[in-house]
């Protein structure tokens, strides 16, 4: 399984269109069911907070770093396949 980890804060526009990216990008692939989506906040964890506060938002594939402020579809997608 092939996690995706979108770090977000609320009311980041940057953040909703990388959320907007990611959600695009998944279900186009064809086995979808093998990638886990999840958004944290910086908001809920100061670890979070200290680490990425002036990149969100951050992209992150099975934990390791892939992209921040804006997400290229075709470079996440080349990532995913």
């Amino acid at each position: 399984m092939t996690r995706v980890t979108i770090i977000t804060k609320p009311d980041c526009h940057l953040c909703d269109v990388a959320r907007e990216i990611v959600e695009t990008v998944v279900a186009e692939l064809a086995e979808p069911e093998g990638i886990d989506v999840e958004e944290l906040s910086i908001l809920d964890d100061p670890a979070l907070h200290a680490q990425w506060w002036e990149k969100i938002p951050v992209v992150l594939v099975d934990g390791a770093f892939h992209a921040h402020w804006r997400v290229s579809p075709e470079r996440l997608r080349a990532a995913l396949t």
